[in-house]
């Protein structure tokens, strides 16, 4: 339900929802897409949609920080930063030079830290394997040849470059003009049979400053981390998407390389083309180049699954900053036959002004600058949470936004929704997919993440069908079900008090 989550539209447009779907609907759609599934597994979606002279694509690889184990979290996050560092041929001024030295790199990095590790270390040892291993990392860059991979997309007439990682997914997208067609399709199949790692080590303390600023200088960022590590006590939702600390000053090119081979395989990965061509012209130009990609074992399924919570957990930071209420409820994966009515349920607490949540806390009582509720975090492929989040206004505490928000939880325990709120509800999860359907961009990933996640893309209308079908009832069982305090965690940001000023500082 990714789409109609987290994207919806406003009110205005509410009222063309019904004519502009029937423009789009599956039918529609499916008379303009084709599915092929490559022999080595990788599978491809191809849509025609000749609006513009261009086309958009998305690849995803069904890996991400829940794949990782202890030891190297963060390491799915670090793909997103090599995504454009090049291959064997490009990206480089000699390879054959350049593997030498990066493997030299490889070598003295891995001396250094079993030195740094060892109990009872040498520390003059340690700096001197530092230092070689420093050295080797300046013989190494002198053969790269700085954002190479970029420089060609953007000469081609790319727009919209980026990656992203979740928890669930590793993700790659942009758009060029139709043209472009076969060096997208090289480019992109390029960067995954021949991957080059390099300036690894430089891209790891840009993720770690990215630690710093986004986390351990924020506090919001540090109530999160905390938030999601107690609610999740096995299961790696828990861990930090951009990974602890001390993994990132640990793990290695060597390790990438082994987590890229066993994930990111053709069988783990959909990619999505939607544009302004003909698919049987531009099916035979991606298989050549995509058919490359050497046939690999698919990755075995996660095994850990989060037991039962037993009791409310709670985790109370103390800050200098603005009061933060938040509370998560453990939900069923997206898989589930309850998902929809879990969305609908986010939908009728926080979409938009007319939501419960806006109308009770931030318009009639003023308690709240901001109350919200999502889906799915910190991802859906797995059983996650269910999150309601509240940021009190002045001279209010977040005891008031928690009394409120869980008396608005009763509501949906004890009273029916009535059929016109019901209904304004399904009508805006509508509008949310026509916007979605809107763009090419917005639609490649649609159309992969859907393939992922469910092996068939047409699960992104079908996500409108289950949620026509919710029903007052469905609502109040799945309430009365999952949101009780033994499946809650709550987090806050209480407002410290000022450390009193040095007797040197007082004027």
């Amino acid at each position: 339900m990714r789409a109609v989550r987290i994207r919806l539209w406003s009110a205005a447009l509410v009222l063309v929802t019904a004519v502009g779907l029937q423009a789009q609907d599956l039918a529609s759609f499916e008379k303009r897409t084709t599915v092929r599934k490559l022999d080595n597994g990788l599978t491809l979606i191809v849509m025609e949609r000749p609006e513009a002279p261009v086309f958009s694509y998305a690849t995803v690889v069904n890996t991400g920080s829940a794949q990782e184990v202890a030891g190297i979290t963060g390491l799915a996050h670090m793909f997103e930063h090599m995504a454009f560092k090049g291959t064997s041929s490009i990206g480089t001024s000699d390879y054959e030079k350049e593997k030498a030295a990066l493997q030299k790199v490889e070598d003295t990095y891995a001396a250094y830290q079993t030195e740094r590790n060892r109990t009872g270390r040498d520390e003059a040892k340690v700096k001197d394997l530092e230092k070689s291993w420093k050295d080797a990392m300046d013989d190494a860059n002198k053969f790269v040849v700085a954002n190479e991979f970029s420089k060609i997309v953007d000469r081609a007439g790319a727009v919209g470059v980026n990656a992203f990682t979740a928890s669930d997914e590793t993700a790659y997208f942009y758009s060029l003009p139709s043209n472009r067609l076969e060096l997208w399709a090289y480019l992109e199949s390029e960067r995954f049979l021949h991957p080059v790692f390099r300036e690894f080590y430089k891209e790891r303390d840009v993720v770690t400053e990215e630690r710093r600023m986004r986390t351990e200088s924020s506090p919001t960022g540090r109530l999160i981390e905390q938030f999601l590590a107690a609610a999740f006590t096995a299961h790696p939702y828990g861990q930090p998407t951009v990974g602890w600390p001390s993994d990132l000053s640990s793990f290695s090119a060597t390790d990438a390389a082994a987590f890229f081979a066993k994930y990111y395989v053709p069988a783990n990965t959909v990619i999505a083309v939607v544009g302004d061509f003909k698919t049987a012209e531009a099916l035979p130009v991606l298989e050549k180049y995509f058919g490359r990609l050497p046939k690999s074992p698919a990755p075995p399924a996660l095994r850990t699954v989060e037991p039962p919570q037993r009791a409310e957990r709670t985790v109370t930071l103390h800050e200098q900053s603005q009061p933060i209420y938040i509370e998560g409820y453990h939900r069923p994966s997206v898989s589930d036959p309850d998902d929809a009515t879990y969305s609908v349920i986010s939908m009728l607490l926080s979409s938009g002004r007319t939501s419960r949540l806006y109308k009770s806390l931030v318009r009639d009582k003023k308690i709240a600058a901001q109350a919200s509720g999502f889906n799915g975090f910190p991802g859906d492929k797995y059983p996650n949470l269910f999150v309601l989040l509240g940021v009190p206004t002045p001279g209010h505490t977040n005891v008031e936004i928690a009394d409120a928000m869980h008396a608005e939880i009763d509501r949906l325990k004890n009273e029916d929704v009535s059929a016109d709120e019901l209904q304004s509800v399904k009508t805006r999860a509508k509008a949310g997919l026509l916007r979605q359907l809107d763009n090419n961009s917005g639609l490649a990933l649609q159309l992969a993440e859907s393939q992922t996640l469910y092996g068939d893309w047409r699960q992104i209308f079908r996500d409108i069908d289950d949620i026509d079908k919710v029903t007052a009832a469905d609502i109040r069982r799945v309430a009365n079900s999952a949101f009780v305090p033994n499946n809650r965690t709550v987090a806050t940001i209480e407002r410290a008090a000022a450390a009193p000023a040095a007797k040197g500082d007082a004027k």
